[in-house]
């Protein structure tokens, strides 16, 4: 087994998780590697206190570059605003640092581009986080759609939907801001959950055309403050198109809405063809569905797969997984990929996916401007 050293830059929600993540490692069976979070990075001292209570920890500081350039950190996952990414993701390859990237890899197409320049040329290993694909029921639906069980394709959906931003009185942040969020708004903050599985797939995406909203325009400066702040960012997205798979062309939807009512936090992912079909939502993570036809019958099943994931782990087939599963899993997957040892499993974003997902969102943000399909 392989000791790991990991530098968090940026020490929010996610920051926070992968410590906690670290902490209950020996959940899975016989990984190559043992990580721990030893060094954290955030400009907010309080950001930096809660990781205080991490018995591993050695470096608090508010100097990102501090663990750039730091050689005794195998890899750093980096976890800051949109407009950050470019800036951060470059110099930690220029510096010959493995790293887990947050979404969306850059702040627009542009950025994203050059970010995959910068790891090309200095041969660093980098994955970008996107951990819903990891549910059992996600990835039994991934295979199912892989396998050619759903025969010419006819449709395929993929969704995130939450519900964070409905309450009208929930201050401005980064992500609701343009500026560091991006013009892409919801699609740069949710896109890489849709993107990941259908990319993953081979469905090529061309004839791009996106229903973009701002609902919401103006928020409290802050908590209990009635001074107002432009929110200029898109709150949903609706992105059709067409993709491509095997010479065939069939419609293909992905959604992103930080404003649909009734989920809370709501990963789907559907696919339909003429010999089968197959879904999952994380509303219902305890099976999938998978569609097949019996002579003149149409049937609809649920098949509960029980808590196989794609790393083994301690817990038995009964029990059900869960949001910390999955990261749990990701983190697991990047690892084991980096160590190459990961073999024929599902495997975390790819750098690669990461920027064909930003030429779509580019090309619906051109969509929603102009008024019309982008090839």
């Amino acid at each position: 087994m392989t000791d790991v050293r990991i530098g968090i830059i940026g020490g929010g929600l996610m920051g926070r998780e992968l410590a906690a993540i670290c902490g209950r490692w020996l959940h899975l069976v016989d990984h190559p590697v043992r990580p721990s979070v030893v060094a954290v990075a955030d400009l907010n001292p309080s950001a930096l206190e809660w990781f205080r209570q991490v018995p591993t920890i050695e470096t608090l500081t508010d100097s990102w570059a501090e663990l750039v350039n730091d050689d005794s950190l195998d890899v750093l996952y980096i976890a800051v605003p949109h407009n950050l990414h470019e800036e951060i993701y470059t110099a930690a390859a220029a510096a010959g640092r493995d790293f887990l990237a947050e979404k969306p890899f850059g702040i627009d197409f542009a950025a994203a581009q050059r970010i995959a320049e910068s790891i090309e040329s200095s041969g660093v290993f980098v994955r970008v986080s996107s951990e819903m694909p990891f549910f059992p029921g996600a990835l039994r639906a991934y295979d199912h759609a892989r396998s050619g069980a759903l025969g010419e394709l006819i449709e395929v959906r993929s969704a995130f939907l939450h519900s964070s931003d409905i309450d009208r009185n929930k201050p401005i942040n980064w992500k609701r801001r343009a500026e560091t969020c991006g013009q892409i708004g919801v699609m740069g903050d949710l896109g890489m959950h849709v993107a990941h599985v259908p990319l993953r797939l081979g469905y090529a995406p061309s004839s791009i055309y996106a229903l973009l909203e701002d609902i919401v325009t103006q928020r409290p400066a802050a908590a209990g403050s009635s001074d107002m702040v432009r929110c200029d960012t898109w709150d949903n997205a609706l992105i059709t198109m067409r993709g491509h798979a095997d010479e065939r062309a069939f419609p293909m939807v992905w959604e992103t809405k930080r404003i649909a009512p009734g989920n809370m936090n709501t990963w789907v992912f559907e696919a339909i063809g003429m010999d089968g079909g197959v879904r999952f939502s994380t509303r219902t993570p305890a099976y999938f569905e998978r569609f097949h036809r019996a002579g003149s019958e149409q049937i609809w099943e649920q098949v509960q797969p029980g808590n196989i994931s794609a790393w083994p782990m301690v817990s038995g087939a009964i029990f059900e997984f869960g949001f910390a599963d999955a990261l749990l899993q990701m983190w697991a997957s990047y690892l084991a990929e980096r160590a190459d040892q990961l073999g024929d499993r599902f495997a975390t974003a790819t750098v690669t996916e990461a920027v064909e997902a930003h030429r779509v969102f580019d090309a619906a943000a051109r969509s929603a401007r102009e008024l019309r399909a982008i090839t």
